[in-house]
């Protein structure tokens, strides 16, 4: 029987985020295969958290080109992107969460394109008058992340509906984004 390798991931994505100390033999109970073969897909913790990163940054690129970020008000743009990190959200709140993937040279690559990517849209809300040029584009794109790692939490935890993931991370980023007209 041949084993789904993104089924594996995603079943391991949802266990480590609700358990990041999970062990092997969890993950491998949770995606409902052996050990042994979770062996065989993944030498170790390592290269199933390096692949669990290959899986989060594709699902981010993927994202951001359906929300077609570079098309119309920036503000609808990033209520798009949004909506379709969602299914993506549980696995960047466990990716969040592993500090070696964002230290040192061994820094996969993706992820800077991705902040590239976030850097640019909120710099084309600055410069087409629709965003506050007080807040830096890093600093939104890294409230960005932390909005969605904190909501994926708050579901995962049972604390908040998943129906408003959506509109809670957007509304709240871009009530604070949003430049307003001087009085």
């Amino acid at each position: 029987m041949a084993v789904d390798r993104e089924q594996v991931l995603r079943a391991a994505a949802t266990l480590l985020m609700r358990k990041s100390t999970a062990t092997m033999d969890e993950v491998a109970r949770a995606a409902g295969i052996s050990r042994a073969t979770l062996n065989r897909q993944f030498a170790g913790r390592d290269a199933l958290i390096r692949a669990l990163e290959d899986l989060g940054i594709a699902e981010c690129e993927a994202a951001a080109a359906r929300a077609a970020v570079d098309d119309g008000p920036v503000a609808d743009a990033v209520r798009r992107l949004v909506r379709e990190l969602e299914p993506a959200a549980g696995l960047l709140a466990f990716l969040y969460s592993e500090n070696q993937l964002f230290e040192g040279d061994e820094q996969n690559e993706g992820w800077a394109r991705i902040d590239a990517g976030l850097v640019a849209l909120f710099r084309r809300g600055q410069e087409t008058g629709e965003f506050r040029i007080d807040l830096s584009p890093v600093w939104l794109t890294e409230a960005l992340y932390g909005l969605l790692v904190s909501a994926a939490w708050a579901i995962c935890e049972g604390r908040v509906a998943p129906k408003d993931f959506t509109t809670n991370i957007a509304e709240l980023l871009l009530g604070g984004a949003i430049r307003r007209e001087q009085k």
